[in-house]
């Protein structure tokens, strides 16, 4: 017996990182688990691993940055699978340039409705039957660029993370007393394929600083399975040793200024 028996969640952003150390770790305890992404593939083989450990998972491809994917995908699940109790909204990217003199709009277009509003959109559509239900738990990885902003977040990766914070802080204060349980969780560095973006990414000794994707799973599973009671309404969490990143800073600041200058 797991003591998600029963439910059913979604993870989006499931096909790699921290999304499939989140989807295992809930079909582990139990959970029907729905794992969201942009690439089949991924999700294929998430689902796979599940599977062979003897839990519930199904693949279904969507993209957060479409308009229309995100409602899409929770109207499904109710659709299929009867409920969504879990919501995990992982899913999410910066951009490699990063600084405000030289970012672009489609970068600033691409990760606010990634991070942001694909996050609104898909709770949005799983608000009303967890309401109707009388309780459900939403789980958002925010970063902790939206407390600390700065060039190794990004400009736009920054200021999504923090209004995505402060969405979640309206839905806990908002739908707390119907049961709903709302909880944002500000990782630092995690060793996870987004690094890859980065104007400098991170070579091997950088990342064996760096927090694991499970360690962040194990954070988003302490909130939802606590009793329905108790609400974390959030978690920061940073490596224990903090690495140099002045070079990090540095390449981040000049990157785009070869294909963009500011007006004069």
């Amino acid at each position: 017996m797991g003591v998600l028996d029963g439910q059913v969640a979604i993870v989006t952003g499931g096909g790699s990182g921290i999304g499939r150390e989140t989807a295992k770790m809930l079909a582990a305890e139990g959970a029907k688990v729905v794992v969201s992404g942009r690439r089949q593939g991924r999700l294929d083989e998430t689902v796979a691993e599940i599977v062979r450990a003897g839990g519930a998972a199904v693949a279904r491809t969507a993209d957060m940055e479409n308009a229309t994917d995100p409602a899409a995908l929770a109207e499904w699940t109710v659709t299929t699978l009867g409920q969504v109790d879990i919501l995990i909204n992982n899913a999410g990217h910066s951009s490699t340039i990063r600084a405000i003199l030289w970012l672009r709009k489609e970068d600033w277009d691409s990760v606010l409705a990634a991070n942001l509003t694909g996050v609104y959109l898909i709770t949005q559509a799983v608000l009303p039957g967890m309401i109707e239900r009388g309780g459900g738990t939403i789980v958002t990885v925010s970063s902790v660029a939206g407390i600390r902003p700065g060039l190794m977040g990004g400009v736009p990766y920054s200021a999504a993370k923090a209004a995505v914070r402060n969405l979640m802080g309206h839905i806990h204060s908002e739908h707390r007393d119907k049961g709903i349980r709302a909880t944002t969780i500000l990782p630092a560095e995690v060793d996870t394929p987004i690094l890859d973006r980065r104007p400098l990414p991170p070579d091997a000794k950088a990342r064996a600083t760096m927090m694991q994707p499970e360690d962040v799973a194990r954070a988003i599973m302490l909130c939802v399975t606590l009793p329905p009671r108790t609400v974390i309404e959030e978690i920061v969490m940073v490596p224990t040793v903090q690495r140099e990143m002045s070079e990090d800073i540095r390449v981040a600041s000049g990157m785009g200024a070869r294909e963009r200058r500011p007006r004069s």
